[in-house]
């Protein structure tokens, strides 16, 4: 068998054995929450139950997330970027 013939023969391999790759990127298993409708929605195109739920803002939690983000990102050496 001459070289251009394996080259071929080796690249319709790998181009087959690709078709796959993705479908072993995953783990299987059980999903607990297969069909509630609070985590999913009722269709699959939907927005989730637990979504819609509405909570009233509280300042005293908007002051310490700025506490945080300051004590965080407020470091000269941050400043600076990569």
């Amino acid at each position: 068998m001459n070289r251009k013939n394996f080259l071929a023969i080796a690249s319709i391999a790998l181009l087959a054995i690709s078709c796959d790759y993705q479908k072993n990127n995953n783990i299987k298993q059980a999903d607990p929450n297969e069909g509630d409708e609070y985590v999913y929605g009722v269709h699959p195109d939907s927005a989730a139950r637990q979504t819609k739920n509405k909570y009233t803002a509280k300042p005293e939690n908007e002051v310490r997330a700025i506490k945080i983000r300051e004590k965080l990102f407020n470091d000269s050496t941050n400043a600076q970027g990569n």
